[in-house]
């Protein structure tokens, strides 16, 4: 008689519920799914490497009792372990493994040194999306984030990839995103690592063999942030450990957040199947603020701290500190401790004198957006309300991403007052001329030479 392995394994799960605590069973033996049962072997798939070990070294005992109790003193388990939860293409992929012979015996079983939980995986409490200034820079970033917040591990970002250049404020949109989920869902447990942090962990634990204990910890947990991924470049053994732990978080349907200081396709010394994993979720760039999300974070620090500045002394600070936002509030508590200590005005002289010493001195001379439209129609032999005309054929659609790009990259004006100079054009519009221009630049060497030269007139007008 046909027996189905479902109704075995559903028993054992009652014996096997009636034994542990409700954390271990729904972390550990809930995404088991039962095989297969012939000649008196019950299979069950598990999502992971990890998992298999895991049960192995730390539930057998308990596993065997309830297969025999179901099937009988001569009862055995083995197991299906998924490696590779494949694609639309390609099946998943699985191998097949037996239990081991029997148990470890828990005196040999290496433990991981008692650190508490908030040493390991701490947060900044002062990282939360109230205080995060959203701009065009980050306005993807930040709506993916507070999307994930609401849902962790039940929407399609995942893993959600932020990356962009040092001070941009990858960190704190991926530790609002932790700080929202432990105040929204207190019972889900939130882990916030560095890779650095991460390496020197699984490091120790090779040096003294708990390795596994270590593993475990990332094992059971909700919301994995792993920030400066690039660190993990050229260690293979730790990239592989990681590989393990995301695929065992994301089949559980944990959230993951990963963030680089560069697009995933451009990491060096990643492992190329860890790379195509971030593909499955949801990559958002942050970029340099925008002059105008420049006053509003200026705004901001000054509301915090309870200070007041001239107008002109906040435009000059955000035309000349156009870097990251890390040296924007660096260059505002420079001056605010110069005033202190000197006794001196807060000024436009004075922030004169600490840019001077904070970030290199940029022109002060600033093309405009009709200078710029003028030399890109005078090459084209065009005229300007052709340029901001509607016509689609591709040498004026060319000219006009050509402008755009110019623009954007010569003034300080955001990418919704760029598009109103050019018939009222959306925001957007402008981010897919930048994004086709940039191609262009990397592919097309006629092309990228034609820029330059236009280029070369812009810059000769700000010397």
């Amino acid at each position: 008689m046909h027996i189905d392995s479902k109704i075995i394994w559903d028993k054992c799960l009652l014996y096997i519920q009636g034994q542990i605590s409700a954390q271990t069973y729904k972390t550990w033996f809930s995404p088991i799914i039962a095989k297969d049962f012939k000649d008196g072997v019950l299979t069950i798939q598990v999502p992971s490497q990890f998992f298999y070990e895991w049960l192995e070294e730390h539930h057998l005992p308990l596993l065997k009792q309830a297969v025999r109790q179901e099937i009988g003193p001569h009862g055995k388990l083995a197991y299906a372990v998924v490696i590779d939860k494949g694609n639309k293409k390609q099946k998943p992929l699985m191998v097949h493994l037996p239990t081991y012979p029997g148990p470890t015996p828990k005196s040999t079983i290496p433990q991981l040194p008692t650190i508490s939980e908030n040493e390991i995986f701490r947060l900044n409490p002062n990282y939360i999306f109230n205080n995060l200034i959203e701009g065009s820079c980050n306005q993807l970033a930040k709506s993916a984030a507070q999307a994930v917040s609401k849902q962790p591990g039940g929407t399609a970002f995942n893993p959600l990839t932020l990356y962009g250049g040092i001070g941009l404020g990858k960190t704190h949109i991926a530790q609002a995103i932790g700080n929202e989920v432990k105040t929204f869902f207190p019972d889900k447990k939130v882990a916030y690592v560095s890779s650095e942090k991460f390496t020197t962990q699984f490091i120790e634990a090779l040096r003294n063999n708990y390795v596994q204990a270590f593993t475990g910890q990332y094992l059971t947990v909700d919301l994995l942030i792993l920030d400066d991924i690039q660190f993990l470049a050229g260690k293979e053994k730790t990239q592989e450990i990681f590989f393990h732990i995301f695929n065992h978080l994301h089949q559980l349907k944990k959230q993951i957040i990963i963030t680089s200081d560069c697009p995933p396709r451009d990491l060096k010394g990643l492992q190329e199947r860890l790379l195509s994993r971030f593909k499955w979720g949801l990559t958002a760039d942050v970029q340099c603020p925008d002059f105008e999300t420049r006053v509003a974070i200026i705004h901001s620090k000054m509301e915090a701290d309870g200070i007041t500045l001239s107008s002109d002394l906040i435009d000059y600070i955000a035309r000349h500190v156009d870097t990251n936002v890390r040296e924007l509030e660096g260059v505002l508590i420079s001056l605010i401790a110069h005033a202190s200590l000197t006794k001196r005005d807060m000024n436009v002289a004075l922030a004169q004198q600490v840019l001077k010493d904070i970030v290199a001195q940029q022109p002060t001379a600033e093309t405009t957006i009709e200078a710029i439209q003028q030399q890109v129609v005078a090459h084209y032999a065009i005229s300007l309300d052709v340029l901001k005309g509607k016509s689609r054929k591709k040498e004026l659609v060319m000219a006009r991403q050509t402008a755009m790009h110019l623009i954007k990259k010569y003034t300080t004006h955001s990418l919704k007052t760029i598009g109103a100079y050019f018939g009222g054009r959306d925001h957007t519009t402008v981010i897919h001329a930048v994004g086709v221009i940039n191609d262009l630049l990397d592919k097309d060497t006629q092309y990228a030479q034609l820029y330059g030269s236009l280029e070369n007139k812009i810059k000769a007008t700000l010397k």
